[in-house]
């Protein structure tokens, strides 16, 4: 799944009407509609503020996807920005596309074309990375062994995130879901198969 690489805000104009586009990443359709609230309260002068989501589960595959005209003629708005979200593969971002209209129509062509373009400009600037769901693996062992298995993981395609000292030398590591096998091959290998990796969980990691 890809994302926004931040949160972004950009501004269009076309036939004098204001087109503001405002980006942000959101765990969850509850954080979206804050950004939603947020941008509607920042711009009470607006003409319309019409929206797109995409939600994600990284777990499951589903997504949530939802857009909103806001008043505009339907099917000119959200629908269009969320089918920019889609075509993008975007997942966990929400996009309000605020609109001060400047006195001239632009036609049902018109909506779609300046409601697109201002969300895919803001994507454009703003920039993409990759969702990528890890597990934490937690792999302990004394100190005396710890020094060369520590070079290995740090010379491995495998991202140590954190050393811990106390009894033992506990080492997590971020193992992306399809290469789990591949580690366990490799701690193998590494250890001569004499340290047990402990699944702490899944994390998601954001990559370029």
């Amino acid at each position: 799944m890809r994302v926004i690489a931040r949160d972004g805000r950009h501004e269009i104009e076309i036939q004098r009407s204001r087109f503001v586009c405002t980006v942000a990443r959101v765990p969850d359709v509850e954080a979206a509609t804050a950004v939603i609230d947020r941008v509607r309260r920042a711009g009470p002068d607006a003409t319309h503020h019409c929206t797109a989501l995409r939600i994600g589960d990284p777990a499951t595959g589903a997504m949530t996807a939802r857009s909103n005209d806001d008043g505009e003629p339907s099917g000119t708005a959200g629908v269009p920005m969320l089918e920019v979200l889609t075509r993008r593969g975007l997942t966990d971002v929400v996009a309000v596309v605020s609109r001060w209209f400047g006195g001239t129509k632009l036609g049902a062509g018109g909506l779609v074309r300046a409601y697109s373009g201002a969300l895919s400009e803001t994507l454009d600037r703003v920039g993409e990375l990759r969702r990528v769901r890890h597990r934490e693996l937690l792999l302990a062992l004394p100190y005396d062994r710890a020094g060369r298995l520590e070079h290995d993981l740090r010379n491995s395609p495998y991202l140590l995130r954190e050393v811990d000292h106390g009894a033992d030398v506990t080492f997590t590591v971020a193992v992306a879901e399809s290469r789990l096998d591949d580690f366990g091959a490799w701690l193998a290998e590494h250890t001569g198969g004499s340290v047990d990796a402990l699944d702490a969980g899944p994390r998601d990691l954001y990559l370029p």
